[in-house]
C-alpha cells in the first residue's frame, strides 16, 4: 500500500555524513597479518624485499612510515599484493629494529648520519695491496665505522700477484682483524667460509677488485667491471647497495655497497672506538676526565699507557684509529668496477 506525504518521519531520511562530520582518529593499523622480509635492493622510491616465505617483491613506503629511513638489509613488514608477478606493487608498512647499522657522513663536520647498509654482521674492507697501493687510513675509518655500528671487520686483500700482503697486513694484526688473500690466484673457499650464513657488506676503493671478488663468490651475480685507469683509480658505474644471495648450504648474504666519494666520522668519538673493546673500556675508566685517550703529551695520565703485553698492543692499535679519526681527513671510498 502506498504511504501518504504525511506518513514520513525523520526514520525515513538517510544522510551521509559530511567530510568534516565523520570522527577522526589518530590510531593507525597495526598491520599485524603484515609479512616480513629483508630488503635487498633501494632505487628512487621503490625496494625490492625477499619475503621469508616468499618470493621477491617490489614495496613502496606506506603513507604512515613518513620518512623513515629504509635501507638494503632491513627487516620490514609488507602488506598487500605479495605475490611477486610483474607490475605488482606492495607497502612497506613496519620496520623492525636494527642489530647493527653502518653509518657514515659526508665529511667530519657534518652532523648528519648516512646509514649505508643495516643488519650486516660483518664487513669486508677489501683493500689491494698493489695498483692501486693500499691506503692505511682507509682501512683505519672502515674499522673504525665497523666497531662503531656493531659489525665484525675482516680485511679482504686483494690483488696479492701483484706484492706480498704480509707486510700491509701485520699493520692491524694486534686489532685481532681476520685477514683473507683473495687475489685471482688465492682460492676464495676460505671467503666463503668465514662469511657463509650471515649477512657481510663489501666496502673498497676504485680498482681494488671488490667487483671481481663479489663475482666469484657469487658466480651469476654479473656485477660490471672495468679496467683501472691510468692513474690507479677504477670507474664508478653503480648507484646502488645491492643483497645477493651467496650459494651453498651455508646460504647467507652478500651486499655490494655504491660508491661513497667521502667516508666522514662525524658521529664518532674515542670512547665510541674503545667501547668496541671490552678490556679496553674496563681500563679507560680510570682516565681523567676529559682524556682523548690519545696518550702523552696530549694525556700524560692515559690509562692505557698502563696495560702491558697484548692489552698495551691492542690499546696502541686502538689508539692509531682514534688518532685517524681525530685528523679530521677525509678518505674517498668509491666502488670500482675493475
Amino acid at each position: 500500500m502506498s504511504r501518504r506525504r504525511g506518513d514520513y518521519d525523520e526514520s525515513d531520511v538517510r544522510v551521509r555524513p559530511g567530510r568534516g562530520s565523520r570522527p577522526r582518529t589518530k590510531d593507525r593499523p597495526s598491520h599485524r597479518d603484515a609479512r616480513w622480509g629483508m630488503v635487498v635492493t633501494k632505487d628512487r622510491g621503490r625496494w625490492g624485499v625477499v619475503l621469508d616465505d616468499g618470493p621477491e617483491v617490489t614495496c613502496m613506503r606506506a603513507r604512515e612510515m613518513g620518512r623513515t629511513t629504509i635501507v638494503v638489509g632491513d627487516r620490514v613488514g609488507v602488506v598487500g599484493d605479495v605475490s611477486g608477478r610483474p607490475g605488482t606493487l606492495a607497502r612497506i608498512v613496519r620496520l623492525a629494529e636494527r642489530a647493527s647499522v653502518l653509518r657514515r657522513t659526508a665529511d667530519d663536520a657534518d652532523p648528519y648520519e648516512r646509514i649505508v647498509v643495516a643488519n650486516a654482521d660483518r664487513l669486508l674492507i677489501v683493500c689491494a695491496v698493489a695498483d692501486p697501493p693500499p691506503r692505511t687510513g682507509f682501512v683505519e675509518r672502515a674499522l673504525v665505522a665497523a666497531y662503531a655500528g656493531g659489525l665484525s671487520p675482516v680485511l679482504a686483500l686483494t690483488k696479492s700477484d701483484l706484492a706480498d700482503p704480509a707486510a700491509f697486513a701485520a699493520e692491524f694484526a694486534d686489532l685481532g682483524v681476520p685477514v683473507l688473500r683473495c687475489g685471482m690466484a688465492d682460492p676464495v673457499e676460505p671467503a666463503r667460509a668465514l662469511i657463509g650464513g650471515g649477512i657481510t657488506a663489501l666496502i673498497g676503493h676504485s680498482g681494488v677488485g671488490k667487483s671481481t671478488l663479489v663475482n666469484r663468490l657469487v658466480p651469476d651475480a654479473g656485477r660490471a667491471t672495468a679496467d683501472v685507469s691510468g692513474v690507479g683509480k677504477g670507474r664508478h658505474t653503480s648507484t646502488q647497495s645491492v643483497a645477493l644471495r651467496l650459494p651453498g648450504a651455508a646460504g647467507g648474504w652478500i651486499i655490494d655497497t655504491p660508491g661513497i666519494r667521502s667516508f666522514g666520522l662525524a658521529h664518532i668519538t674515542p670512547d665510541t672506538v674503545i667501547g668496541a673493546f671490552p678490556d679496553l673500556a674496563a681500563a679507560v675508566a680510570g682516565c681523567p676526565r676529559g682524556c682523548t685517550h690519545l696518550g702523552p703529551p696530549a694525556d700524560p695520565e692515559c690509562a692505557l699507557d698502563a696495560l702491558a703485553g697484548t692489552a698495551h698492543r691492542r690499546a696502541m692499535a686502538v689508539r692509531e684509529l682514534i688518532a685517524a679519526v681525530s685528523a679530521n681527513e677525509e678518505w674517498e671510498i668509491g666502488i670500482e668496477r675493475d
